[in-house]
């Protein structure tokens, strides 16, 4: 089964310099060269013996690549397609797969028909190579590059919703196990020594074959479920492939081929590899990080393709830069959860297809493609955790480490990762008593303020319907943390006493996919309905249904925050600083100030998508940047020398404390000082022409906050509103202000956040209010 294969990563090597224009401007100029080759028929000039390869290759790197399914080259290319029969394993594969990512119905027909192609070529005689392919239906002798095609083209075909026979699939697993050399690689043919595009190809194989073979870690008998059933797996042949691959590790020349020959087609399968194993590193290695700093510097700043000066077949531009544009394109796929590794052995990993079954779930909903990660908690940096928006950690045992120092280590770890915007979505299963107390006290670990506890979710709290609605009958109790302005942890912790006991959240996405020949009773069906439902409305809130970053990202590098869009290219723009003190807690607020600005004004604001880090070089590309947030934080000196000279060269910050936060406001003031010790921040006087329409903005005399107050008993809290001016204080360097803070919320309002529990402005004067600092911050002092 595919999540079969989930495994510590240990420390890496410093990261390539590249960035995310690099790897999007590689991929325009790419998927224009093709383009460009194109011939007026729609074809692409073909080899003889693979009559529609070519045309089918350069089709999938053209929509793997963002071009749509209804762009003239691909419409053209398509009907090329459907003109030709199935010959050649390669040929057929490839059209397959094209057909089925450009995502037409009525192509399933000729899917259906390369299907049963594909079935009656392959190889069932027992003189060797049974569940193999050759090059074509004669049935000469298999080898794994026909093999592995022919694999990936039934992969894609029962995505589709084209079935494929059972006994195919085991045969094609019995066929790769038998190939497999005994250090763990795979060779072009059996008992060859390995390569590394050949190892790749037994490591995908192996992965999705044994998701359509092997049997789920949970076992159904009627209407009865029993969870938490390990099931046979193949997961150390797979492992046994990766250490081969990490040990062998290059993005530079294919593992063990002697003469560096099939790099490009290497690359297109480590791409595959470390997808569909969920790894992010393979060794030591960031295998899309370093893949794609390697195929952009071999394609250098000027060329448009990529060619090998090796070998006559990746030395036709149009291969090797399909081959580039297949590896950038789909190893950029956005990351919507990882599987957290913690504890000792696999308790973490009781249902090993769980994470997996449910990413094909909500790749479904969203119809876009997603990838799920393995994180060890114990590796990982708060940097690569944050490359995931939502953490899942589940388990029976205690997640709490037996050392102190380690738990506030894991504490700490996850602390900044919720500060940072981070997600964590948890389960108890099987049993999970331990689970269940360990959790709880690791969570007060986390979070030693008082006001941050698990509370049951109301039945009116959005994840009950964010996708989609739960049936009653599939409802659970589930545990949530309120931090900043949404909830950043949901728990399903074990059924309590007196409460009807349900399977586990985990162990019904892990039947979602038990197997092609599985039926299962209505019953055990509309739980597993419910459970999947219940796992896309917490992924759906957690993420604003998707709105996900591609890998490219994450890189290190400073990264170009102008976009591409020429509509924004006119607009003001406007950034959020990213910093430790809760910066993402309400993740909506910046860009409802543009809007609110864009409307008030009848200009064109907008707020960059992606918090900006305080050391980023664009942070000199904005003359405002808007900081909030509601926990203690410290700066780095780093971050306040750039921030310093930020605001030396004209630069205006915007702060406010979420929920009149004390101690972000304290953390505040007391960065201000370090950073400006001779520009105390003052209170902006009620009569200031900030605070009036002087700069084409609101007359702010009298504005509308909300002040909490506590009652007496067990009566609900009390909400007074007091008008006034602004309580806003402001550091001058020379006769501007320099730096404006409010220490009463603006972000939550903004947000449209209206909780009880808030002390801030209404919304419509926090619009105001903010509408007027940034009125301020374009006028020259």
């Amino acid at each position: 089964m595919a999540s079969a294969l989930l495994f510590a990563e240990g420390v890496r090597p410093a990261f390539a310099e590249i960035t995310a224009e690099q790897v999007r401007q590689s991929i325009d100029r790419g998927v224009a060269f093709l383009k460009r080759q194109q011939r007026a028929d729609g074809s692409w000039a073909e080899y003889p013996s693979q009559i529609g390869g070519i045309t089918a290759l350069c089709t999938l790197a053209l929509l793997n690549s963002g071009v749509d399914p209804d762009d003239d080259a691909i419409r053209r290319a398509l009907n090329v397609l459907r003109k030709i029969l199935p010959e050649r394993t390669y040929a057929a594969s490839l059209q397959t797969m094209a057909f089925c990512l450009a995502g037409k119905k009525t192509d399933l027909p000729l899917v259906a028909r390369n299907v049963r192609w594909l079935q009656e070529a392959q190889i069932t005689r027992d003189r060797g190579g049974k569940g193999g392919w050759g090059y074509d239906l004669r049935g000469g002798e298999p080898d794994n590059s026909n093999s592995q095609f022919a694999v990936l083209a039934l992969h894609e075909a029962e995505r589709a919703g084209v079935a494929v026979s059972a006994q195919t699939w085991r045969l094609a697993k019995a066929y790769w196990e038998d190939n497999q050399n005994p250090d763990g690689s795979w060779g072009y043919k059996k008992g060859v020594s390995g390569t590394g595009s050949m190892t790749c190809a037994g490591i995908a194989c192996m992965v999705i074959t044994a998701d359509r073979v092997e049997n789920a870690d949970a076992l159904v008998d009627g209407d009865r479920i029993t969870c938490c059933s390990k099931a046979e797996s193949n997961g150390n042949r797979v492992q046994r492939g990766l250490k081969w691959l990490g040990d062998h590790f290059s993005v530079t020349h294919n593992p063990g081929s002697p003469i560096n020959t099939w790099l490009m087609y290497y690359l297109y399968g480590l791409e595959r590899a470390g997808r569909l194993t969920a790894r992010r590193f393979i060794g030591q290695h960031d295998w899309y990080r370093e893949g794609a700093d390697s195929l952009i510097k071999m394609k250098g700043d000027l060329a448009d393709h990529w060619m090998s000066k090796v070998g006559p077949i990746e030395g036709d531009p149009r291969i090797a830069t399909s081959f580039a544009l297949l590896f950038l394109s789909k190893g950029r796929w956005p990351v919507l959860i990882s599987k957290v590794k913690h504890g000792r052995g696999d308790d973490w990993n009781r249902h090993r297809s769980d994470v997996a079954n449910l990413t094909r779930y909500v790749e479904s909903r969203w119809k876009k493609d997603l990838v799920w990660q393995v994180t060890d908690i114990r590796e990982a940096s708060v940097e690569d955790l944050g490359q995931s928006p939502v953490l899942f950690f589940c388990g029976a045992n205690s997640p709490l480490p037996d050392d102190a120092d380690q738990q506030e280590e894991l504490a700490r770890k996850i602390r900044d990762y919720l500060d940072r915007g981070g997600f964590l979505f948890a389960e108890a299963h099987c049993g999970g008593a331990a689970f269940d107390e360990g959790f709880r006290k690791l969570m007060r670990r986390v979070f030693p303020e008082a006001e941050y506890r698990l509370e049951v979710l109301p039945p009116e709290h959005p994840i009950w319907r964010a996708e989609e609605l739960v049936a009653p009958s599939q409802l659970r109790p589930l545990l949530g943390i309120e931090f900043g302005c949404r909830t950043s942890v949901v728990y399903a912790p074990p059924p309590g006493p007196g409460v009807k006991v349900q399977a586990p959240l985990s162990c019904l996405w892990e039947l979602s996919r038990a197997g092609r020949e599985a039926k299962y009773s209505q019953v055990v069906q509309d739980q597993i309905q419910g459970g999947l439902a219940i796992g896309v409305n917490v992924l759906a809130y957690a993420t604003n249904r998707g709105q996900l970053q591609t890998k490219e990202l994450a890189f290190d590098a400073p990264r170009d925050a102008r976009g591409g869009d020429p509509v924004d290219r006119g607009a003001i723009r406007i950034a959020n600083l990213r910093h430790p003190g809760g910066c993402a807690s309400a993740p909506r607020a910046l860009t409802s100030l543009a809007e609110a600005a864009a409307t008030a004004l009848k200009a064109r604001f907008k707020a960059e998508s992606n918090d900006l880090p305080i050391t980023d070089p664009a942070l000199f590309e904005h003359h405002l940047v808007f900081m909030h947030g509601r926990n203690a934080f410290r700066l780095t000196e780093a971050e306040r020398k750039q921030l310093k000279t930020f605001v030396q060269r004209g630069g205006t910050v915007f702060a406010n404390a979420i929920c009149a936060s004390r101690a972000f406001s304290e953390s505040f003031r007391r960065e201000m000082q370090a950073i400006f010790p001779d520009a105390p921040l003052k209170t902006i006087p009620a009569a200031d022409p900030l605070l009036t329409p002087a700069f084409g903005g609101f007359d702010l005399s009298s504005v509308t906050r909300k002040d909490p107050q506590e009652r007496a008993g067990n009566q609900p809290l009390a909400v007074l509103e007091r008008k006034g001016p602004p309580e806003l204080e402001g550091l001058k360097l020379g006769d501007r202000y320099a730096v404006i803070f409010s220490p009463l919320d603006l972000s939550c309002a903004l947000e449209k956040q209206d909780t009880i529990e808030c002390r801030g402005y209404v919304r419509q004067d926090a619009a105001r209010i903010a509408i007027n600092v940034l009125l301020y911050s374009l006028h020259p002092q």
